[in-house]
């Protein structure tokens, strides 16, 4: 599916936002008809919030298997979109894919909340997600930037004199009570007609709220139950404020969508927003949500992840061999795969994401695997007699078969995720392109190394005598003649 937002300015009607995803729900279903399957529009509601202003559109597409060709997919179909888009001038609209975890935003890209940590102000505020705006506007890495919210508005305040409705014994919430009554509506009992309950509101007939002015031809009910006319105790005046209250972490913040440009990872995006988010006035700070904090938060733990899965490596092979030394040369051997997996990666394309970390983890064990074949056997063999070097190129040769046998297996294993298509590809080609091109480099790059490192680290640390094997018995002169 795809998601379109459309937003048009301060003030416009609800028959010029229908008249714009009219325009909209053309171009969808006459241009875009081999992908498109159905459209539904919904006016007067967005995800920055409701009003006549704003409107959201539903695109379903048809199924994956009919849209076999690049140019048919959701990222080609959304391109196209917004070039056709950018001509409306009197509306902003954006289209958009779903986030891959629905649950985690509404948008795919990144989901940024720009806040007023000072106490500056919502004017103050507003100015600097303008400056933002225009800054990322400006910035290679970032594309469709946009507010997730609603711009001021004109509001008309009412301004109620306290010291003289307290006078003519007007209570607060007779004032409050019959101003919402008469310009929005109050529940005043129910009736049962047909056998059904029914509920009854009030509210001022349409001509007589329609102005500032019909505030005038209001009358208040006091506490001796007189009426009192609404100028003797209140005026009124235009301004403008915020729709809605937007809070985010306590702080009064501006939500803002934004997506990678093309060729750049999410968190090349979010990179840049931080950079923008450093030169805007002091008191004014940021935050992640949805998804964004999530990856924020998983880029921040990685090395520590990583650092962790060497030090368990690291003990559990000096378990194994008894030894502080000899898993070092094992080691060693890690950064062969690693880099095998990050050119393969590279070379397809595919960004720095959790999948393809998964799959470097993957690649460290499989190329810890192949050194412990060769370093085990090795060992074996000096505590037989045999030298360093003799019994470090017998363990190369003779485990060399093993090694390719069981790095082809895995490795035509992980195949069949490289090479898939459909929906859900994007996953496994990233874990199964990692994981192969660390097998390569793992085994035909570990199967040289290995020895290599296994000797230098024995011969600095003094390993490389042979240990001597104690006879059962004793083997003086006498005893060995008279045998």
């Amino acid at each position: 599916m795809l998601l379109t937002q459309v937003m048009l300015p301060t003030g416009s009607t609800l028959e010029q936002t229908q008249k714009v995803a009219q325009e909209v729900q053309r171009h969808f279903l006459e241009n875009e008809k081999q992908t498109v399957e159905s459209y539904t529009t919904i006016a007067g509601y967005g995800f920055s919030g409701r009003a006549q202003n704003n409107a959201m559109a539903f695109v379903r597409l048809r199924d994956w298997k009919l849209r076999d060709r690049p140019n048919l997919r959701v990222k080609a179909i959304a391109g196209r979109a917004m070039a056709e888009f950018s001509k409306i001038r009197n509306a902003r609209v954006f289209s958009f894919p779903p986030p891959p975890v629905l649950e985690l935003g509404n948008a795919r890209g990144f989901d940024f909340h720009l806040q007023d940590r000072g106490g500056l102000g919502h004017e103050a505020l507003m100015a600097a997600r303008n400056q933002l705006l225009g800054m990322a506007a400006q910035e290679p890495r970032l594309r469709a930037v946009r507010p997730n919210g609603m711009d001021d508005v004109p509001e008309y305040r009412v301004d109620v004199d306290w010291e003289k409705a307290g006078a003519l014994g007007v209570p607060i919430t007779s004032i409050h009570t019959t101003l919402s009554a008469a310009f929005g509506s109050a529940y005043v009992n129910d009736f049962i007609q047909g056998g059904r309950v029914k509920r009854v509101y009030v509210q001022a007939d349409a001509p007589y709220r329609m102005l500032p002015k019909d505030l005038e031809k209001i009358y208040l009910r006091n506490a001796a139950g007189k009426m009192v006319p609404y100028p003797s105790i209140a005026s009124g005046r235009w301004t403008s404020a915020s729709p809605r209250l937007e809070r985010y972490n306590a702080f009064p913040s501006m939500n803002i969508w934004g997506e990678p440009a093309p060729g750049k990872s999410s968190g090349d995006a979010m990179q840049a927003m931080e950079e923008i988010a450093a030169k805007m006035p002091q008191g004014i700070g940021f935050d992640w949500t949805g998804l964004s904090y999530q990856e924020r938060m998983a880029s921040l733990q990685a090395p520590l992840l990583y650092a962790f899965s060497l030090v368990v490596i690291f003990l559990c092979l000096a378990a194994l061999y008894e030894s502080w030394t000899v898993p070092i040369s094992i080691l060693l051997v890690l950064p062969l795969g690693v880099i095998g997996g990050i050119l393969a990666s590279s070379f397809r394309g595919l960004p720095n994401d959790v999948y393809f970390q998964i799959g470097l983890l993957t690649t460290l064990g499989l190329t810890t695997k192949n050194a412990i074949l060769i370093v085990q056997y090795a060992m074996i063999k000096m505590e037989e007699g045999v030298g360093l070097i003799e019994a470090t190129l017998e363990g190369a040769k003779l485990r060399f078969r093993p090694i390719v046998m069981t790095s082809l297996a895995f490795g035509f294993g992980v195949l069949p995720l490289v090479l898939t298509t459909g929906a859900g590809a994007g996953a496994q080609n990233a874990i199964g392109t990692s994981v192969l091109g660390g097998m390569v480099t793992g085994t035909f790059l570990a199967v040289f190394f290995i020895p290599l490192f296994y000797f230098v680290i024995s011969r600095l640390m003094g390993r490389e005598r042979p240990r001597q094997i104690e006879t059962a018995f004793p083997t003086n002169e006498g005893s060995s003649k008279d045998h």
